[in-house]
């Protein structure tokens, strides 16, 4: 099992439209890759990790998958309609990392 994890870092000017990403976005993108996604998750950023700091993250997404492979095969036919919505909840360039999930 895979996941891909695409971190929106946080920063003076970020914005992040959270209810966009969850109720249009994500949903578009779960269609697209249907049965080869295992799992969803959108997270927003809250706090850092001392009181009273920022979260180094406005948002977080993850998608899951059983393969690097399954992912690159299902998702790269939908990369420019899915990459083309972006500017529509956020100006923020996110930093995606693919990781083998352990536990």
């Amino acid at each position: 099992m895979v996941k891909i994890s695409v971190f929106y870092p946080n920063s003076a000017g970020a914005k992040f439209d959270m209810n966009y990403y969850v109720r249009n976005h994500l949903p578009m993108v779960q269609k697209k890759l249907g049965a080869a996604l295992k799992g969803v998750a959108a997270e927003q950023g809250v706090a850092g990790g001392s009181p009273g700091t920022a979260a180094p993250f406005i948002a977080i997404g993850h998608l899951m998958c059983d393969s690097i492979e399954t992912f690159q095969s299902e998702f790269a036919p939908h990369a420019e309609a899915i990459m083309a919505d972006v500017p529509n909840y956020t100006n923020v360039q996110p930093t995606i990392q693919i990781s083998e999930v352990k536990l």
